[in-house]
């Protein structure tokens, strides 16, 4: 059994948070159970988390090379993670996959988000243990507190749509070669074993379906990445792009991009990438390098972009708007952020939020190196805006938080430029009105001097 996952990236912290990974050099029972349940009940919604036993943890990052574990220790502790997994209430399963990993033998635990959170647990191994609720804090895994219960009590059966069943679809829907393309980019070792499974049976092992085997039915997240018009079951799963060519809107075209969602993201950034953007390259007296700037920098394009792919709901019918107006771009999607998420927040030089809409579609896009889901994408925007030269970015939502939406302004250079351009396309037509006027009364003088002559013989 494999992991979609490329394993080197995963132990490097590339690919997945390290909140999201715990490193063990040996066998703890309690201490797994505890994290297997946190995993389990992601409190924050980052997707669950994977154990690593065989590898020593020092600062919460992992020491290599690894320590590795005996041969003959793999299986036992396989039977003895699916005794644990039963010591869970209601019982979850985590996925176990034995790695070789610079010659050494390792054990990773895979535990995504459960279906039927909230989970406990037994706080000791005893005869008669006590149960209590575990939840992941930062790099750690604690108790949850009254308070931290009585939002996982909230939680039960709230399963993020992008991990949901979809009862409308077939697991044919879902399609192998955007699936072995997927693997095959992230570095995956399930791409080049693909081949001893059967396609339902892979599903299974990416956690994209979902069942038991006489209705196994795939997930949202499996939908939107893996079939090529996910908008036939997400009306709003498209990103639409309006170029207005006048202040008030009337001269514009539109371009809309569909598919799967990170290709769309792609394609619109790419699109934006060659018909958008605008270099200017200034000489300056006394320095032997050119001062180079554009009229928006991709990179803060390409996060606002890719953060409203991440963040936004695809239970919603509205699409994401990307407004190319003649003095800036606004990206809307909807609805707004999570709480406690708002405008006040917005303003801040860092925005930290760790409760996540879709836990599926952020690891996804993770592993492709699209979003960091690191809380940093509003202060790259800043940075990247800064950077370049523009005014500050415009986070805003609404008080009901039913709306998303970032303004990019443009460089003030171009806005200059399209002032001087405005100013002479005025000029020009005032000249050549002019010009018109006086050859027209040249030409009637001449056509009524010669008729005047004419009537006159």
């Amino acid at each position: 059994m494999s992991l979609p996952i490329n394993i080197a990236d995963l132990l490097n912290g590339s690919t997945v948070e390290w909140e999201r990974i715990e490193f063990k050099q040996g066998w703890n029972p309690e201490d797994v159970l505890h994290t297997i349940c946190a995993f389990a009940n992601d409190f924050n919604n980052w997707g669950g988390g994977y154990i690593v036993i065989g590898i020593e943890e020092k600062n919460g990052r992992p020491v290599l090379p690894p320590k590795g574990l005996k041969i003959e220790q793999i299986d036992s502790l396989q039977k003895k993670l699916l005794e644990l997994s039963h010591k869970i209430i209601p019982n979850y399963f985590p996925i176990v996959v034995p790695v070789f990993f610079r010659k050494k033998q390792i054990l990773i635990i895979w535990t995504p988000g459960g279906d039927t959170r909230p989970y406990k647990a037994p706080v000791s191994l005893g005869k008669k243990p006590q149960f209590a609720y575990y939840i992941r804090r930062y790099s750690s895994t604690v108790k949850a507190s009254i308070s931290e219960e009585k939002q996982l009590l909230e939680l039960t059966a709230k399963v993020p749509f992008d991990d949901r069943i979809n009862h409308h679809a077939d697991i044919d829907d879902l399609q192998l070669q955007l699936i072995k393309s997927f693997l095959k980019e992230t570095g995956s070792e399930l791409y080049n074993n693909t081949d001893p499974y059967s396609f339902s049976d892979l599903c299974l092992q990416m956690q994209i379906v979902r069942g038991p085997a006489e209705y196994l039915k795939p997930v949202n997240v499996g939908l939107l990445m893996f079939n090529d018009k996910p908008e036939q079951f997400f009306k709003g799963a498209k990103i639409e792009i309006i170029e207005y060519y006048d202040e008030v809107g009337d001269n514009f075209t539109e371009k809309e991009f569909t598919g799967p969602i990170h290709t769309q993201l792609r394609t619109a950034l790419q699109y934006i990438k060659n018909t958008v953007l605008k270099e200017v390259v200034n000489k300056v007296t006394g320095y032997a390098e050119a001062v180079r700037f554009f009229n928006y920098p991709y990179e803060a394009i390409e996060e606002s972009l890719a953060n409203a792919v991440y963040h936004r709901s695809y239970e919603h019918m509205s699409s994401i708007e990307v407004n190319m107006r003649p003095d800036c771009i606004e990206i809307l999607s909807f609805p707004g952020p999570v709480p406690p998420v708002d405008n006040e927040l917005l303003k801040k030089p860092r925005v930290v939020a760790r409760v996540y809409r879709n836990r599926r579609i952020g690891g996804f896009l993770k592993e492709l190196h699209m979003t960091e889901g690191r809380s940093t994408g509003i202060p790259k925007i800043r940075n990247a805006m800064k950077k370049n030269g523009n005014p500050n970015p415009v986070f805003e939502t609404d008080t009901d938080r039913t709306y998303f939406l970032t303004i990019l302004p443009i460089h003030p250079h171009f806005i200059e430029a399209q002032v001087r351009d405005q100013v002479r396309d005025q000029v020009n037509d005032q000249v050549n009105d002019q010009v018109n006027d006086q050859v027209n009364d040249q030409v009637n003088d001449q056509v009524n001097d010669q008729v005047n002559d004419q009537v006159n013989d």
